[in-house]
């Protein structure tokens, strides 16, 4: 099936994305922010995340008035190494933003900082938080909660949100070690963007009531939003090929997202109340920052980084494959080529930017495929 993919220009991208958010009513600065943080993951490779979620996962919470566009950050309780942020439903962006780099000034002075965060919305790619203290020369971890998912292993309810746990080591390459992913096998914006392209999923993503493999990505993402279906953990169905590992580390980023935060967590984050309507997801994150320095020397720290990550892709290679890649250098080489080729986009991100154009009147703009 020909899905008609044109290239556009990150920049171009970015730069609607950013009206479009002032239009609504983001304050510029944070929809500057916002534009950022989904267009890194566009550039990243990560199509899941970036502006193919723009419309459905923010611009619609907005309209739907369960998201605040003006984000007031409110520090809670704090001291030298620690703080508690309350986002009172605004732009998880710009709130994971402010609480990385309040995280990253606490560790410079004192080693470490760490900082959670209550009531926030849906942040986009970990891995921007946590690149963001490996560009300070620092390590970096973050993870994040979401609306229920995953079915713990032996179970078919979705309970747990997709949950990353994400860490950013900086290194003497051209770029950092980043591990950014779900503790699922896989997570809802992979399956949207299979849905989008009209391909089938693999065999183990997604599992019904009766525990059965579900591969037909609409069937899918209506099950995960009426709970009929549910994601599976890292290692998939059962234990047999480990399954209760991805359960067990969902559950630590749940536990790390609302504990310490006193937040909203599992069922608390559906989006929706008793009787059916939407209310906010009131998410929490956390943002933890290691100053390299207070260990020992960063170069010396880099150079051991780089060592283990060289000696890891020169191993020997399995038959047919001729290459092995470490955490975020897939990540890299997209970067590096789509920054020159642009973002490619499907009929239906067109449809999605032609419509958004109109209903805010931003004419100025236009794309390759009005051509």
């Amino acid at each position: 099936m020909s899905l008609n993919i044109v290239y556009e220009s990150a920049d171009k991208l970015e730069a609607f994305m950013r009206d479009v958010f002032i239009e609504i009513g983001v304050p510029a600065e944070d929809a500057a922010v916002c534009a950022e943080v989904l267009i890194e993951s566009d550039r990243r490779g990560i199509d899941s995340h970036g502006i193919g979620r723009f419309k459905p996962i923010y611009i619609d919470r907005i309209k739907d008035g369960i998201q605040n566009p003006v984000t007031r950050f409110e520090v809670v309780r704090q001291n030298p190494t620690t703080a508690v942020i309350d986002g009172h439903d605004g732009m998880g962006h710009v709130i994971g933003k402010k609480s990385m780099q309040m995280a990253i000034d606490k560790a410079e002075k004192y080693g470490m900082g760490m900082v959670v965060v209550r009531n926030s919305t849906h942040y986009g790619i970990a891995g921007y938080y946590a690149t963001m203290a490996t560009q300070s020369n620092m390590i970096g971890m973050t993870g994040t909660n979401a609306r229920p998912s995953i079915a713990p292993t032996f179970g078919v309810e979705n309970m747990l949100g997709t949950n990353p746990l994400t860490i950013g080591i900086p290194s003497d390459e051209e770029f950092p070690f980043v591990l950014d992913c779900a503790t699922a096998v896989s997570q809802r914006g992979k399956i949207e963007h299979y849905d989008r392209i009209s391909k089938t999923m693999p065999e183990g993503w997604v599992i019904d009531r009766e525990g059965k493999s579900e591969t037909n990505p609409s069937i899918a993402l209506k099950g995960l939003t009426d709970e009929t279906a549910a994601l599976t953990p890292l290692g998939g169905i059962g234990d047999e090929t480990a399954g209760y590992k991805g359960y067990g580390y969902a559950t630590v980023v749940e536990i790390m997202s609302a504990a310490l935060q006193q937040g909203n967590f599992m069922k608390a984050l559906s989006g929706v109340d008793a009787n059916g309507s939407k209310i906010p997801y009131g998410l929490g994150h956390f943002f933890i920052a290691i100053d390299i320095s207070a260990f020992v020397e960063l170069d010396k720290f880099k150079k051991t980084t780089g060592n283990i990550l060289r000696e890891l892709r020169a191993s020997q290679k399995m038959p047919g494959h001729d290459r092995i890649y470490t955490a975020g250098e897939l990540e890299y080489i997209a970067k590096v080529s789509r920054n020159a080729t642009g973002i490619p986009l499907n009929d239906s991100l067109k449809s999605t930017l032609r419509g958004l154009r109109e209903e805010y009147k931003l004419y100025s703009y236009r794309f390759s495929f009005d051509q």
